[in-house]
Parts: C-alpha cells; structure tokens; sequence
C-alpha cells in the first residue's frame, strides 16, 4: 500500500513541475492590425570606405556559443618547395550545426589566398584545407578562420600568425 502510495505521489509531483515549469501550450494572443504611415526617404550619399591596403595584423576573434563551439588546428607543413597551410577541424558541439568554415590567408607578398572546408551533409573531425604560403621565416602568414553559424552570422574563431616551419 505504501508503494502505491509513493508512486501516485511522485506522479503527481512530476505533474506539478511540469505545470509549473511552463511546458504546457498556451494560447497565443491575437495581434491587431496596425497601420503603418510611410516614413519619409531622404536620400544621403556617404562614400563607402575602401580599404587602401591589406592588413597584416592579427585582430580581435569571436567565441561561438558552446552549442555550436567548433575547435581547428591550423599549421603549417615546413616544406620550402611546396610551403602549404592547412586547417583541420578537431571537434567541437558544432559539427552538426554550423554552416560554413571559411579561411583567409595574407602572406607577406601581400597576396591573399581564400578557401573554404568542404562541408558534407556535416563536417567531421579531419576535414581539412590547405592554402599555399610564402616560405619566408618568422610569423609572415596572417591566418583567418571565419565560421558561420546556423543563424548564418559569420564568426571570426581565428586571427593569428602561423609560420610554414616550426621548429620545436
């Protein structure tokens, strides 16, 4: 009897907190029609700046919110004859989610090398890309990665030098 007791009391508890906790479907309210006046247009022609040159600086990077937090490795494979930068995704809550991993690369030539990871239906750890460099010595590569999340907001995650070398 007392087992019986217990559970009926524990499914009315768990009834409680579900009505409590608001998971229950409320009715919308109707909205009103309003009518909306015409603003007035004025027309400004302020000039869009351009950028004169490219910047070699690293700025500053955006966190994605952990449910759509996204990890990648980006270095570079020290071969003078071929120098390359790769950029490998390692994980993260987001494979499933985000959109698009876009990555920028300035070398110290000024040149400018874009590329994207090739997403399947989802990303997955190893997918990569690699971008040529200049195989100059010293932190001369300026790498961007930009990931854009499924609100379709693109995020700088990555903004710093990598060499081509290392010599750890």
């Amino acid at each position: 009897m007392k087992k019986i007791l217990t559970i009926v009391g524990m499914l009315v508890f768990c009834t409680m907190l579900v009505l409590v906790a608001g998971c229950t479907k409320t009715e919308t309210p109707v909205a009103t029609p309003t009518i909306a006046t015409p603003e007035p247009t004025i027309e400004t022609n302020v000039p869009t700046p351009v950028p004169t040159s490219v910047s070699s600086t690293p700025g500053p990077t955006q966190t994605l919110p952990d449910m759509w937090s996204l990890e990648v490795q980006v270095a570079g494979n020290g071969e003078a004859i071929d120098p390359q930068i790769t950029t490998t995704i390692r994980g993260g809550k987001g494979l499933n989610f985000i959109l698009a991993v876009d990555v920028k690369i300035t070398r110290a030539d000024g040149k400018v090398e874009t590329g994207s990871i090739t997403r399947h239906t989802t990303f997955r750890v190893g997918d990569s890309v690699s971008l040529p460099v200049t195989s100059e010595m010293g932190n001369v590569n300026r790498v961007e990665i930009w990931a854009t999340d499924p609100q379709g907001n693109q995020v700088k995650i990555f903004d710093d030098y990598v060499p081509f070398r290392t010599y750890n």
